[in-house]
């Protein structure tokens, strides 16, 4: 597939506008969480790290298969993607309604919903940088902005419904409300050449027309001719027996001579198929050897292997805070009458402001946004080091600010992987290193709350977050000093990538 050169532009324009509407819609209520994660407490009793897990597995899990997310984008494309995943999370966030346990609410809202917003966020970012070259870095923070603006409207957004509806209603409306993923997802049209020539079918498909032993007409034309013969025989047996047994002696003889031609042709076809299916399977190891072998090439990029552990180790730490801090307000007997605004909400209004300026500075030729990244991880580390001395509404809300702002290096993320590995790698590695923040995401948010039902107090898990989040942004500026400029030139001498899949033209 050859697309055309990016029109940074155009119709690129309405991907992203789509695609901002599409991670509003799917990220909404699991990043907004924290709301139900308080209602799930108090309906079914539940420890906090045994209930933080739903949250985090709606978080993490997408991130967890993101390879299976960027296999399924580049083999089927991002539109019939989207509208698949647009049907899952509407469906996994309207069975959650009905849950009776929290086991269930592992299954409806924390896998069912959580891969259909790793398959969206993964088609809305595969397509955006499909769209943009030189305005890419701007492309991405519109777009990843959509999910802060949910987690901003959602967490007021289901707070009412949760006070006028109650718990169960309150799914099914934001369930009802993500059916309009299905309109964005119609809009994502492919980038790819008109000229190109259409997918030659794979020679699967050919085998059964080839490997046939008798068609339909030819086995009509037999028939018919046995029955005439046969027919002929009776008739002579009836008028001249002597001369019937010899016919039948014949005929026999020719026939047993065409059934011996019928089985050695029928052997040798079978013998040619069954060497056409092993070297076809000897191909698919061929390619999936391949694959793990390019896959090693990555590792072997010094700052590429320190970004996957520093996005385990942020999100082990950095994604806590937006799942906990409503509870960490209520820890803290903080008076409901100081609430000027969730705090919730500030994170994510925050994060739409951090993604937005973050993703402008990531276009300046004069930034280099590794060590953008860097910053921002080192900031993170230290303001989750401060949340255990904030004991009133005031400093919490200005703490969840900064941690919002600094979110906004997702915005950023795909920016730094693109430089790192190369655009033609970028769905392969993204997938890798998303695999392993889907890790993070899964685990930090338990974590957090078992070591609250351990100690009674947050302050020991908040020591541990601000740790792993400082450790991962230390090891990834060490991989970035001495050699950026060398791994950057390194990986765009990469071999080309053989095991590279087709992304499909149309819907």
């Amino acid at each position: 597939m050859v697309f055309r050169k990016p029109p940074d532009g155009g119709w690129g324009w309405v991907i992203v506008v789509v695609s901002f509407f599409t991670q509003f819609l799917c990220y909404g209520s699991p990043l907004a969480v924290g709301v139900l994660y308080l209602e799930w407490l108090d309906a079914f009793g539940e420890g906090k790290g045994k209930t933080a897990w739903v949250g985090s597995l709606a978080n993490g899990i997408g991130l967890l298969a993101s390879p299976v997310c960027s296999i399924c984008v580049s083999s089927f494309g991002a539109r019939p993607v989207a509208i698949f995943s647009g049907f899952m999370v509407a469906g996994g966030l309207m069975m959650s309604s009905f849950a009776p346990n929290i086991y269930f609410l592992y299954v409806s809202y924390g896998i069912v919903v959580g891969l259909g917003c790793g398959l969206l966020y993964t088609a809305t970012v595969t397509i955006t940088c499909q769209y943009f070259d030189k305005r890419r870095g701007l492309a991405l923070g519109l777009i990843s902005t959509g999910s802060s603006v949910g987690l901003f409207i959602y967490a007021a957004l289901q707070r009412e419904l949760i006070e006028l509806y109650g718990l169960d209603g309150c799914l099914l409306i934001v369930g009802a409300l993500s059916l309009n993923i299905l309109a964005c997802g119609s809009l994502m049209r492919p980038l790819e050449s008109s000229s190109s020539p259409p997918p030659e079918k794979m020679c699967v498909d050919k085998v059964p027309d080839q490997y046939f032993v008798y068609h339909e007409k030819e086995k009509t034309v037999e028939e018919n001719i046995s029955i005439l013969e046969k027919g002929y025989i009776d008739e002579k047996c009836v008028n001249n027996v002597p001369d019937c047994k010899q016919e039948s002696i014949l005929n026999k003889n020719v026939l047993s001579s065409i059934n011996v031609n019928e089985k050695d042709t029928y052997k040798m076809k079978v013998v040619e198929q069954k060497n056409f299916c092993k070297q076809l399977a000897k191909r698919k190891w061929q390619l999936y050897l391949t694959y793990w072998k390019e896959t090693m090439v990555l590792f072997k990029n010094k700052v590429f292997s320190a970004l996957f552990v520093a996005i385990l180790l942020f999100d082990i730490g950095g994604f806590p805070p937006s799942l906990l801090m409503e509870d960490v307000a209520r820890s803290a007997n903080i008076s409901e009458d100081d609430y000027y605004m969730p705090l919730i909400s500030i994170i994510g209004i925050m994060t739409t402001v951090g993604k937005l300026i973050l993703g402008i500075l990531a276009d300046f030729k004069w930034v280099n946004t590794l060590y953008l990244y860097v910053t921002t991880l080192l900031m993170t580390g230290v303001a989750l080091f401060a949340i255990p001395f904030a004991k009133s509404y005031l400093t919490l809300a200005m703490l969840s600010g900064i941690l919002g702002f600094l979110t906004g290096n997702w915005s950023i993320f795909p920016y730094v992987t693109t430089k790192t590995v190369g655009i033609e790698k970028l769905t392969h590695a993204y997938g890798i290193l998303m695999f392993f923040a889907g890790l993070g995401n899964s685990l930090g948010p338990p974590i957090v709350g078992w070591f609250y039902d351990w100690t009674q107090e947050y302050d020991t898990a908040f020591y541990f977050s601000g740790f792993c989040v400082l450790l991962g942004g230390f090891l990834l500026l060490l991989a970035a000093l001495p050699c950026w400029n060398a791994c950057t030139h390194q990986s765009s001498k990469l071999p080309p990538n053989t095991y590279s899949y087709k992304v499909a033209s149309n819907a």
